[in-house]
């Protein structure tokens, strides 16, 4: 399988997928949309996951206090790329909190107004698998209908497939929820990226490799793996201020995240494998903000190691 994929590194990475199938590498642009999150407005808690900051992971996105319809947070997005070469498009990533979670007129409005930017290819769409619902589904597929030559992804925030693990990080769902959520996505032929967080409190290699054997399962056509970051004024800070909590060393995580790939099936395009904490948020751990140091790390062990993507898929299944 993996022989059909041209991928200039040992995983099938978002950029060579994007150039494999636009011819050019697309941008994203966070969008904070001004959603919320059942798990914060009382629906099913307060707060948050443990991990999550009052940002709702939007920290990226164009600042909506200062441009808030999303036609003026692409072109504010846009512009931040100054002279660089970028290419003709960018992809819409409505980023901040539950993205899904509120009425669908709105929902509606909010897509079509990114969609029908010209500089926009297609949108992908963050959110939790118990919002999303048949009406939101259909919604999207009529979306799809209207603008034929763009594309409409949903990232799904799993994090673990462990309903142990979920309970203690207050994900306020079931692994159920996310596999009937995943079916009926797949049916309307709209692509599933499924995010991991790797180093959750109390989970191992076993714990991880359980996750993706379950993704491989389900079928998500894309994944992020995630490093679990520390974050000011969270219940996980807490817990690692308190000594309860220790982050994942840059070796554990490189070890980890190509366990991770050896196990996963090859045609799963990854869409990161590092992560982005706020630097003025992150408390540990303090290498993760060396993107570039890990994925060269991450690149040299695996060209020692003479591994890809894949390579245990099979003995693995």
């Amino acid at each position: 399988m993996r022989d059909k994929i041209l991928s200039t590194r040992p995983y099938y990475s978002l950029n060579d997928f994007l150039k494999n199938t636009y011819g050019e590498k697309l941008y994203k642009i966070a969008i904070d949309a001004g959603f919320t999150c059942p798990n914060r407005d009382g629906t099913l808690g307060y707060g948050g996951c443990i991990f999550c900051s009052t940002g709702g992971s939007g920290e990226h996105a164009v600042k909506r206090t200062e441009y808030p319809s999303v036609t003026g947070q692409l072109s504010a997005g846009a512009a931040l790329f100054g002279n660089k070469s970028v290419g003709r498009r960018f992809i819409a990533y409505f980023q901040a909190y539950t993205n899904t979670y509120g009425p669908l007129p709105r929902l509606r409005t909010l897509y079509r107004e990114a969609l029908a930017e010209p500089a926009v290819a297609g949108i992908s769409i963050a959110t939790r698998p118990d919002c999303i619902s048949e009406n939101i589904v259909t919604m999207l597929v009529n979306l799809m209908a209207e603008f034929p030559d763009k594309f409409v992804w949903i990232e799904l925030g799993l994090q673990t497939a462990d309903d142990e693990t979920a309970v203690f990080i207050r994900r306020g769902y079931p692994l159920s929820v996310y596999d009937k959520c995943v079916a009926l996505l797949h049916d309307a032929g709209i692509p599933v990226i499924t995010h991991v967080i790797l180093g959750l409190p109390g989970e191992n290699k076993e714990h991880v490799l359980s996750t993706i054997d379950h993704l491989n399962h389900t079928g998500t056509w894309g994944i992020k793996l995630q490093l679990l970051h520390v974050l000011k004024d969270t219940d996980l800070a807490a817990l690692y201020l308190a000594g309860q909590y220790r982050p994942l060393t840059q070796e554990d995580y490189i070890s980890l995240i190509i366990k991770c790939l050896e196990h996963l099936r090859p045609d799963v395009v990854v869409h990161r494998l590092t992560g982005d904490g706020p630097k003025d948020l992150l408390l540990a751990p303090r290498w993760s903000l060396g993107k570039r140091n890990v994925l060269n790390s991450l690149h040299h062990t695996m060209k020692l190691l003479n591994t890809h993507q894949g390579r245990l898929y099979r003995s693995h299944m």
